[in-house]
């Protein structure tokens, strides 16, 4: 793939303005995905991709082609919505309770069908913190290396790692109230 996107990128950089939309249509989940998992609403997350692929185009010539296409991409979409969630005004959070997790009711999670899983699990993301729902997408939805993501969000590696410990736990006391009612 990250060949096939190297072509592309070459024939955008040669005149060729088409050829974009093969880029954009093989990445725009990914970095809506990533948006929403920082802004967590729909319509923001729209303009945040759509922004960041305008972003992309317009710096393709910058592109140094040592990383990868969707890593590069990542970061722009990273940097963009972090920045649309600063502007916005700020809003109530979600109330602060402790809650405690158990082992059991995480393993129940395994009996639901992949679609049960699926929704609960982007539930629970949605309600991290904006820079925990990114790692936790980044890592595991959008299967990128510790590296890649440390690059994305300019962090350490070790950074990164730690924050994922973090943001798992988490995720475990979301899930584990959510489960025992199923």
């Amino acid at each position: 793939m990250q060949q096939t996107d190297f072509i592309h990128i070459q024939k955008i950089l040669d005149g060729d303005t088409a050829a974009y939309s093969h880029l954009v249509s093989q990445y725009k989940d990914m970095v809506y995905t990533l948006a929403f998992s920082i802004l967590k609403q729909e319509t923001e997350a729209e303009d945040a991709a759509q922004e960041s692929f305008i972003k992309a185009y317009q710096k393709l010539g910058t592109f140094n082609q040592k990383s990868k296409f969707s890593t590069w991409l990542y970061t722009i979409t990273y940097r963009t919505a972090v920045y649309n969630l600063r502007r916005r005004k700020p809003m109530s959070d979600l109330p602060s309770e402790e809650v405690i997790g158990n082992d059991t009711a995480i393993s129940q999670l395994d009996q639901l069908n992949q679609e049960e899983q699926q929704h609960y699990i982007k539930s629970a993301i949605k309600s991290l913190p904006e820079t925990e729902g990114a790692l936790v997408t980044l890592y595991y939805l959008e299967e990128n290396t510790v590296e890649e993501i440390s690059e994305i969000m300019s962090l350490s590696k070790s950074n990164v790692k730690v924050k994922l410990f973090r943001a798992r736990k988490k995720l475990k006391e979301i899930l584990a109230p959510i489960i025992e009612e199923i």
